[in-house]
């Protein structure tokens, strides 16, 4: 069943649309005896009843398809006389009036469910009149043909929270009494399934509330199907295999699987754009599996292993490749890749500041020989009475020559030559 027919029966499950013939149920305690039992024709329910069981309808045809909702197969040998299919057969069409095939039925579900508590057995009557549709899914005013078909919700009944509370009778505030209170559907089943808008005695629709640990021992012995693992299942499956083969304790592993998450989904979106049609599911098949280890660069030793403990986890049915996606992997992956680019800009900026501090410390230390040169020169000078910079070509030139008595040192000068004298211009 797909999403579209499941939400056509669902619009039904309302006070204005709802069809059921009658409703049953059983009330079973924590050591697997039946309380007691009770069966009404529905439209005669009281309101708040009603509403109730129209509640419990709807839960149990909801959440996704493929985790919350499994179809299951009946193998050939249930649908003989006796068998679990032939049994549920026998229900539907005794519409729930026979109370022998209904004590058969709860006994049936008591023997097979796992459940340490009380729980509540809930059966549901409906013959749904099939409307023909046009290509535009507009009704025509013309039936193809009756559906008629049976819901069974398996409901966890608790006691209520202990409180306080307002003691009418003694008017004042003390502890209130305790009820046993039925839960929201924890496992439920539509049989038959509603397949192309139409019956198929072959299938039913099984639901569970928990996709992690679903009643897989009720699929097998209260239904007499084979076991599906839900979406969820198949995802832990699938990371648990890579953690056990990768180690689970390597500080790689979590990198690892996210790379995995994001190639796998890459590959998704890749089929997605060469295959319009939804029922073509892209498969983690062993071609798949091969692929999406070597994009991953896990070595040929550990792929080995991988690939031969997914063929046997899942043998001839691989998961949907989305089953073992997780939104959230991807989303964290998304925030690991930026962080890595920020790592490495970061980097990039270090190692150009770490260039840049060189250079400047280069011509820091240039400066500073500058400086000291220029100090040793300002040091000798001051042991000198006389100091004379001039030109190279200058040098030669100057001569000593006693004028009036004294030594004096003379510099010949040109027409066109000018002197600096402590680093005032002087002209001669």
């Amino acid at each position: 069943m797909n999403k579209k027919e499941v939400l056509e029966l669902k619009r039904r499950f309302k006070k204005e649309a709802a069809t059921f013939t009658r409703v049953c149920g059983c009330y079973v305690d924590g050591n697997h005896n039946k309380v007691c039992k009770f069966g009404n024709t529905f439209l005669n329910l009281e309101e708040d009843e009603f509403y109730k069981y129209l509640e419990i309808a709807n839960k149990a045809l909801s959440g996704t398809i493929g985790n919350n909702l499994l179809e299951l197969k009946f193998p050939i040998e249930e649908e003989e006389v006796g068998g679990r299919q032939h049994i549920l057969m026998a229900l539907r069409a005794s519409k729930l009036e026979d109370e022998n095939l209904l004590d058969t039925f709860y006994d049936l579900v008591i023997d097979t469910y796992d459940h340490a508590g009380n729980y509540l057995i809930v059966l549901f009557h409906d013959a749904y009149d099939v409307m023909s549709r046009t290509s535009d899914n507009n009704n025509l005013d013309e039936s193809e043909e009756v559906y008629e078909y049976l819901i069974c919700a398996i409901c966890p009944v608790d006691l209520s929270k202990p409180g306080l509370g307002f003691l009418e009778e003694e008017h004042r505030i003390g502890p209130r009494v305790r009820d046993w209170v039925v839960g929201a559907v924890d496992t439920a089943f539509l049989f038959p399934a509603f397949n192309d808008r139409s019956t198929d005695i072959h299938s039913t629709l099984f639901y569970t509330k928990n996709t992690k640990e679903p009643h897989s021992e009720f699929m097998a012995n209260g239904l007499g199907c084979g076991i599906e693992r839900t979406a969820t299942e198949q995802k832990m499956a699938f990371h648990s295999i890579v953690r056990n083969v990768l180690g689970a304790e390597d500080e790689h592993t979590d990198d690892v699987l996210l790379d995995l998450q994001q190639n796998l989904s890459d590959m998704i979106d890749e089929y997605a754009e060469t295959h319009d049609d939804d029922e073509d599911v892209f498969l983690l098949d062993k071609e798949v599996v091969t692929k999406l280890l070597a994009d991953s660069e896990i070595s040929e030793e550990k792929a080995a292993k991988i690939e031969k403990s997914v063929d046997e986890a899942f043998g001839e049915k691989p998961p949907a490749a989305e089953n073992v996606i997780d939104s959230k992997a991807l989303v964290q992956n998304e925030l690991r890749v930026e962080k890595m680019a920020l790592e490495d800009q970061v980097g990039t900026l270090t190692v150009q500041l770490n260039e840049k501090d060189e250079a400047l410390a280069e011509r820091t230390s240039q400066l500073i020989e500058k400086q000291e040169e220029i100090d040793n020169y300002i040091a000798e000078t001051k042991t000198y009475d006389v100091v004379l910079r001039v030109k190279p070509e200058k040098a030669s030139q100057i001569k000593s020559q006693v004028i009036n008595g004294q030594k004096c040192l003379v510099i010949p000068m040109g027409e066109d030559e000018h002197a600096t004298i402590n680093g005032v211009n002087t002209t001669v």
